[in-house]
């Protein structure tokens, strides 16, 4: 009896992946490594594609706005899809569609016969495929792998994730001014057609069978009571529906304007963006080790952090002292993003991940149009720097209210199973669930007992 139980552990002669780096785990982290660094690269190539059509920023507005609607209008469904079909179809179907919309758009720049409402209307194609895409993709990597090993290997693959982007946004940069912007969408349609390939092999094998659901519409309307029926999860998507928001304001708007006016020009603010990137990468690290018991507490105590960057512009401080506060900003996002997910992982059935996972990045997104669209009219009515103190004092204020909510307070990492597709076995250990109100013996011991599993990390809906 003991024979079977001890077989997961083996790994194959000479083999250095670790134990709970399963088949599905690798994949998804190898396509995710490659649809980063083209996708990063292609936001670069977007703008100056508009740019090279003699379009205005209001025209790279046009495009980008073309691109998130689609992303908000069909997350919902989106979500609800990917809980009734194999996640993995869902996938590679948005990453056909990217491919091919990536394509078309490389083509018409490179031929010179791009115009504006066709770039808006391949956008909104990627933004379409990414509303199907990404709450199938967030079901399928918690799906990967085991409650006990899950931190790590979350750490690991949002810290691929990060490090990827970071070197898409250089790359992309560079091949920009050296081939033009028509050749690093067509790399970025290559990485998608790459990526859905990666992604077509994924096992769904150890995937609990999905009982026959009522519709469409009843699957999202229980999603909804998934979500509504947790004040954790719907407190905490609302309070990111405000820092996002601000984040996106301050990001696409006033930092630029600042870095213009005050700090000599786009090179600071481009050194401080690189180091919000190296913050969230050395936040994965940390995370791959750190196991915080009261995870959802840490979490949210992380998001005060993020207030920084506003405060840093406010005020406003020199090259360096913005660069830093980003920095400090991208690590205490990424401690949070551990912390989500370690909950999400927990919590939420299997059988609805996608659509609760849907509900959240929804929620999330949903005032990023409205705050970005408002920056300029909030710096005229109350000036630049009140503004953003506005922001800096309204992010912590509703990271305050969240901590009001017992379970964020309270909530404590306990021992877990869950079924893995394409993965190591699940451990054999008994399905425990700890109470929060355990004394502090209990807890202590609870510690001591997933002391050598790594913590399961958590996303930051937004994006981050």
């Amino acid at each position: 009896m003991t024979k079977p139980a001890a077989s997961p552990r083996r790994t194959p002669l000479g083999s250095r992946r670790p134990e709970w780096a399963g088949r599905n785990y690798v994949l998804l982290t190898a396509a995710t490594i490659v649809t980063n660094l083209g996708a990063h690269g292609a936001l670069i190539a977007t703008t100056w594609a508009v740019f090279e059509t003699g379009g205005s920023a209001g025209d790279v507005g046009l495009v980008a706005m073309a691109r998130f609607l689609p992303l908000v209008l069909f997350l919902l469904i989106g979500g609800a899809v990917a809980d009734r079909i194999p996640r993995h179809r869902v996938m590679v179907a948005a990453n056909a569609l990217n491919c091919v919309s990536q394509a078309v758009f490389a083509v018409l720049v490179l031929s010179g016969e791009a115009r504006i409402w066709q770039m808006m209307v391949l956008t909104a194609l990627c933004g379409t495929g990414q509303a199907f895409f990404n709450p199938a993709a967030e079901g399928m990597l918690m799906s990967s792998v085991s409650g006990e090993q899950a931190g790590r290997a979350f750490a690991v693959y949002r810290m691929a994730m990060h490090g990827a982007g970071i070197g898409g946004a250089a790359l992309g940069g560079a091949l920009v001014a050296f081939v033009g912007p028509g050749w690093v969408l067509a790399i970025d349609a290559l990485a998608f057609a790459v990526a859905g390939g990666l992604r077509a092999f994924l096992d769904l094998s150890g995937t609990p069978e999905r009982a026959p659901g009522g519709g469409l519409f009843a699957d999202l309307r229980e999603g909804w009571q998934e979500f509504i029926g947790r004040p954790w999860l719907w407190s905490i998507v609302a309070q990111f529906s405000v820092v996002v928001g601000l984040i996106g304001a301050v990001e696409s708007v006033f930092g630029p304007l600042v870095a213009r006016d005050q700090l000599g020009g786009a090179r600071p603010w481009g050194i401080a963006l690189a180091a919000y990137g190296v913050g969230t990468v050395a936040g994965a690290v940390l995370m791959t080790r750190w196991k915080p018991r009261r995870m959802l507490f840490v979490g949210t105590l992380c998001v005060f952090p993020i207030a920084l960057p506003s405060a840093a512009l406010a005020v406003p401080l020199d090259a360096v002292g913005l660069t830093i506060a980003m920095f400090v900003s991208g690590v205490a996002i990424e401690v949070f993003g551990v912390s989500w997910m370690t909950t999400m992982h927990q919590e939420i059935p299997e059988e609805k991940l996608s659509r609760v996972s849907a509900y959240d990045w929804f929620g999330s997104t949903a005032l990023l149009p409205l705050t970005t669209a408002l920056a300029g009219p909030a710096e005229s009515a109350f000036g630049r720097n009140e503004a953003l103190w506005g922001a800096a004092a309204l992010m912590v204020l509703v990271t305050a209210l969240v901590l009001l909510v017992p379970d964020v307070r309270n909530m404590t990492r306990r021992p877990h199973t869950k079924a893995v597709a394409g993965g190591p076995p699940a451990s054999t250990a008994a399905h425990v669930s700890v109470d929060t109100s355990v004394d502090a013996s209990v807890d202590a011991s609870a510690d001591a007992s997933t002391s050598d599993s790594a913590d399961t990390e958590g996303a930051l809906r937004r994006n981050g």
